[in-house]
């Protein structure tokens, strides 16, 4: 086989289609994960089985909300951490493990209502966001140092099995109910210390809802199972929650329930900052100059030049270089004269003549301006602009003394 024969076998591996198709597919798809980066904490649905109010599952509190809007609250589940204290009754739902500066960073509202943790689950393998349980998060002063700030002993107790109680009220919203029942409860959760206050407390005595005495606005909930998922299931438990929640907010102050502290806070970095107003603009600026400049670019730059020789050779070059140093100097205009004689050159051997007097004669016959004045004109020339009024003048004159015109 000749090389003729290999030569169309030798083409390009890819055609300037599928280059330009693959820029194009790269381009997208990196701006499409920069923006589901600057975006990725509000794509996540919450549905993971924890307690929050973004969970459906037994532990978790996404009923409380729909339960308080259709009763006619104005409710909010916040996934942005406000930045001075809110108006809102704030709802906080902390997990096992956080800690005492994260949750009394927090700020407050007018009321806050903390839900103590109590169940420890696994999701459930059968049925995403559901969960089993695996057992109870641990008692007695666990919770002592997360409540730190509010009253100085925090201990939790816990009853033996599954019951019904009826809860009774002693302070707040609740002095003038002298019992409120709940449905079935696993091992009621209730709460203990000198710094706390009770608001609702058992059948024993034992604070289920309690009231800060050093912040008064402080409300904690020892038992989860009267506002999670699993307990409003049941109507009277229902009941009770709408009933604690509408003294929290004295009936008429919005609700926030809060998701940050359970790792869903809205991002606020440079990304998502660039992809929202007023900074919107400035990006679908900088992104348009950005596909402009590179449509310029493709129109601009084509096949490459071979690269010349870095001092060029021949007698037009040498021209080249001496007229470039007669403009850097700005010594035009001293060529004014030079030009002057050429041109009577010209004229004079077009003519048959060496010129003089017979020059002279044929310039007055003709109309045309004498070859001396020209040249006592082309001799004041100080600008470049003066030598380009004369060169005309003699281009003219030349022109009707040969009838190179006609």
């Amino acid at each position: 086989m000749s090389l003729a024969d290999e030569g169309p076998a030798r083409g390009l591996a890819f055609s300037s289609r599928t280059m330009l198709a693959l820029v194009l597919v790269g381009i997208v798809s990196l701006a499409g994960l920069a923006v589901l980066s600057a975006y990725a904490p509000d794509l996540r649905g919450g549905n993971d089985g924890q307690a929050h109010a973004l969970s459906k599952s037994a532990i978790g509190y996404s009923g409380a909300p729909i339960l308080m809007k259709a009763l006619g609250a104005p409710v909010v589940v916040s996934r942005a951490r406000p930045l001075r204290p809110t108006s809102s009754v704030v709802i906080l739902t902390p997990e096992p493990g956080l800690g005492p500066k994260a949750l009394q960073a927090y700020p407050k509202g007018p009321m806050t209502l903390i839900v103590l943790p109590k169940w420890q689950a696994a999701p459930d393998p059968l049925h995403q966001g559901w969960v089993r349980k695996v057992g109870l998060v641990k008692g007695g002063d666990t919770f002592t140092d997360l409540l730190s700030s509010y009253a100085p002993i925090s201990r939790v107790a816990r009853s033996k099995g599954r019951f019904r109680h009826v809860l009774r009220g002693v302070s707040g919203g609740f002095a003038n109910r002298v019992g409120m029942s709940i449905g079935p409860v696993d091992r009621l959760q209730t709460l203990s210390g000198d710094g706390w206050a009770p608001v609702l407390v058992d059948e024993g005595g034992r604070i289920v809802l309690a009231r800060s005495k050093k912040s008064p606005g402080i409300w904690v909930l020892a038992d989860p199972d009267l506002l999670n998922n699993q307990g409003l299931v049941n109507l009277e438990t229902a009941r009770a929650a709408s009933l604690m929640l509408t003294a929290l907010r004295g009936g008429k102050e919005p609700l926030l329930f809060d998701v940050t502290l359970n790792g869903f806070e809205r991002g606020r970095g440079l990304g998502r900052l660039m992809l929202e107003p007023p900074w919107l603009a400035a990006t679908l600026i900088a992104v348009a100059t950005g596909i402009l400049m590179g449509l310029h670019a493709l129109a601009r730059f084509g096949q490459p030049r071979r690269k010349g020789r870095a001092f060029a050779l021949g007698g037009r070059a040498l021209v080249d270089n001496s007229a470039d140093l007669v403009r850097m100097a700005r010594k035009e205009h001293e060529f004014a004269p030079a030009y002057a004689a050429l041109t009577n050159a010209l004229v004079a051997r077009a003519a048959g003549h060496t010129g003089g007097q017979w020059l002279d004669e044929l310039a007055r016959r003709r109309g045309a301006a004498s070859p001396d004045d020209l040249a006592a004109e082309a001799a004041t020339a100080k600008t470049r602009d003066d030598l380009m009024a004369i060169a005309r003048k003699l281009h003219d004159w030349r022109g009707e003394m040969t009838r190179e015109r006609r």
